[in-house]
């Protein structure tokens, strides 16, 4: 501490430290600047502190606005991987000759992918960033879009699918942690609400593209029928924009700060704040207002012991990641993470069944029609009653006719979306006043009502109505306790985290997409109180969660 700033320490006088005529002394004798660094040093603050404290003063700008419209992109591509597989079901039955298993496997097979890559990539995302695991997870994706629209066999796309789903993790869990690391504290949650709507967008795109493509009469034969592209193939070809897209915006984007602190990079870190400033507000990077950022650690990292802990090899790297995890297994961590993932299994696999096969259960309203003495359970077990009577009768001659999807379930798709949008709104502005506890609440009361309700759906617009509260709740539902985890969780383990609860949930979709086929043909009252008691679970296991803390 240089000589001025102890005269200034020295001469506070305790009980006058406070009156106005001792602050009027220091600023006419002493700059900010050194009463910053008495401060600094008094409080001990930690780096990430410093980047919340650099956040604040930089306020929500450009660089937030870009960032949401980059993982505008990436969330769209995400999502499509699923999304997709639900409009094919009706139009490509034939072309795969699929039954109504095989169909719930296909919608699963993401899952599938997901659950296999989930822990190991977050693990690897927490110790080699976030920024570089995006960029392979869109590629890849792109990749093996494109293999899925070049399908010939229900295996090929089965396995392109299953390949989907594994980069889809690599990519989901890296966009929460990213986006929530850039970020202040207080704006968090409405930044991380706002960027979960973009799963009610992809609601709206997703069936307005299929509406726009899946309706033509689009088939072209190669090499003498060896190689036959439909209709369902250039949507997929489509599709893949998103993934090509979000690849090429991510190559833009900085690694998370917060990420390269814990990782002793801190001069980078600083580069990237500097950038975040210029862009915020328009001013020269020379009018950073913090130019000492990091100063007192670059220091400690600049030593002959610090150069040479850095010039590590990747095995040390991963068993540095590997000690990390500690206390992920200790409480209160693991508790929080045993809580949060059981919610989050039932809830995103409620929401995943109802959502993947809305376009499959409209298409037969469209085919059966709705009367006066008939309600949505009854035109299913019409449906599967046709099934079963056609394979116990082993009809095979009969010519394959798909039961297409009519505009109406294209509309119905995007009404659901529109209203998918609603909470999110809502949420947003009133989660600061409120809480997250009583939202998710409320949200599990609306979706048990639903679930409940379409037993007796007896019109497409009631069907619809029920269809939208359900999957517009347990959406709101899932991005809510994604927060409460991103709150909970440190930094140096946030991705292995989401990792590991979106691996539980993934085990509820996959476990619920392949049951409801099965449930369906047992009885369609079957699968709906199913669900619904498993959302009571949920509204219980609510009362249980930790208050969140800004950290």
């Amino acid at each position: 501490m240089s000589e001025n700033n102890k005269l200034l320490i020295s001469n506070v006088n305790p009980a006058e430290d406070t009156s106005t005529n001792n602050e009027k002394k220091y600023e006419e004798n002493y700059n900010l600047e050194d009463l910053s660094k008495i401060v600094l040093v008094n409080e001990s603050v930690t780096p990430m502190q410093e980047i919340n404290r650099a956040y604040e003063t930089f306020k929500f700008g450009w660089f937030h606005v870009k960032l949401l419209i980059v993982t505008f992109f990436g969330c769209i591509a995400s999502i499509q991987v699923t999304n997709s597989t639900a409009f094919l079901l009706p139009i490509a039955e034939c072309d795969l000759n699929m039954n109504l298993k095989q169909k719930g496997l296909l919608t699963a097979m993401p899952y599938f992918g997901m659950f296999v890559s989930t822990i190991i990539t977050g693990f690897l995302i927490d110790t080699f960033g976030r920024i570089i695991f995006l960029r392979i997870g869109f590629a890849g994706m792109f990749f093996f879009t494109l293999l899925s629209a070049s399908s010939q066999t229900y295996e090929m796309l089965a396995a392109a699918k299953l390949c989907e789903g594994i980069l889809f993790a690599t990519a989901l869990a890296a966009i929460s942690a990213l986006t929530s690391e850039f970020c202040h504290p207080t704006v968090r949650d409405r930044v991380m609400l706002f960027q979960s709507s973009y799963a009610a967008l992809s609601q709206i795109l997703g069936p307005a593209m299929a509406w726009g493509l899946l309706i033509q009469d689009w088939k072209y034969s190669f090499f003498d029928g060896r190689f036959v592209l439909n209709v369902w193939n250039f949507y997929l070809y489509a599709m893949s924009l998103w993934s090509l897209a979000a690849f090429l915006l991510y190559c833009t984007l900085p690694e998370s700060p917060k990420f390269l602190v814990t990782q002793k990079r801190y001069e980078e870190a600083k580069n990237i704040l500097i950038r975040i400033y210029t862009e915020n507000t328009g001013k020269p990077a020379d009018t950073f207002p913090y130019p000492h950022l990091f100063e007192k650690e670059m220091k400690e990292d600049d030593s002959e012991d610090a150069k040479a802990k850095r010039k590590i090899k990747v095995g040390e790297r991963l068993l540095t990641g590997l000690k990390n995890l500690k206390p992920l297994i200790r409480r209160p961590l693991f508790n929080y993470l045993a809580l949060i993932g059981a919610m989050q299994c039932v809830v995103l696999g409620v929401h995943n069944v109802n959502r993947l096969w809305f376009p499959q259960l409209s298409t037969i309203v469209e085919h059966y029609k709705f009367d006066d003495n008939n309600n949505l359970c009854g035109l299913l077990d019409v449906y599967t009653t046709t099934l079963k009577s056609k394979s116990a009768l082993n009809v095979t001659s009969e010519v394959c006719v798909p039961h297409v999807s009519g505009s109406e379930t294209y509309i119905n798709s995007i009404i659901i979306g529109l209203i998918c949008l609603l909470p999110y709104f809502i949420s947003g502005a009133i989660v600061n006043k409120v809480g997250k506890k009583v939202l998710l609440f409320a949200g599990g009361l609306i979706s048990i009502g639903s679930l409940l309700g379409l037993r007796w759906a007896n019109s497409k617009a009631l069907m619809v109505v029920l269809f939208s509260m359900n999957i517009a709740m347990t959406q709101t539902m899932k991005s809510l306790t994604q927060v409460f985890l991103i709150e909970l969780v440190p930094t140096t383990m946030r991705a292995l985290a989401l990792s590991l609860v979106m691996m539980t949930a993934r085990m509820g979709t996959l476990v619920g997409n392949v049951a409801f086929p099965i449930l369906l043909a047992m009885g369609c009252a079957i699968p709906f109180y199913t669900m619904a008691g498993a959302m009571t679970c949920v509204v219980i296991l609510a009362i249980f969660l930790p208050r969140g803390k800004q950290s």
